[in-house]
């Protein structure tokens, strides 16, 4: 997926979530954010998978463990949802080392557990698999 795809797909996303944010506020568990997330962007026509089993490899290529994806989008986007007070530098670093360990260049780290909707993209380049924060 080139660039301005990703963006136009995170828009998407981004435009999704403030709407699950609006309609059932703060103060719910993690998974039922997840859950109205994931309703609403099948239902926009993309292809979305909840939980997904997602391999981790070390530096010399050999897989050594799995981690689910809270959200992958059109098997392009990771999403990591929380539902705290407030993101923190553990979640963005959270994030960022899926993203490094699984290859994926893509990620959104969403926060419906603030009054304030929060939502976050990273990526990371191919060229020094070295995670790099987006605006």
């Amino acid at each position: 997926m080139n660039t301005a795809d990703i963006m136009i797909l995170c828009d998407q996303i981004r435009e999704t979530a403030y709407a699950v944010h609006t309609f059932h506020g703060n103060g719910y568990l993690e998974k039922v954010y997840e859950n109205a997330l994931v309703n609403r962007l099948r239902k926009s026509g993309l292809e979305v998978r909840q939980q997904h089993p997602i391999a981790i490899y070390d530096e010399d290529g050999s897989e050594i463990g799995e981690y689910f994806a809270d959200i992958v989008v059109n098997d392009a986007l990771i999403i990591e949802l929380k539902a705290c007070k407030a993101l923190t530098n553990e979640h963005q670093s959270q994030l960022l080392h899926y993203l490094k360990s699984t290859g994926m260049e893509h990620g959104l780290l969403i926060n419906f557990g603030s009054y304030k909707f929060e939502i976050k993209k990273f990526a990371r380049t191919q060229e020094n698999h070295s995670p790099r924060k987006s605006a």
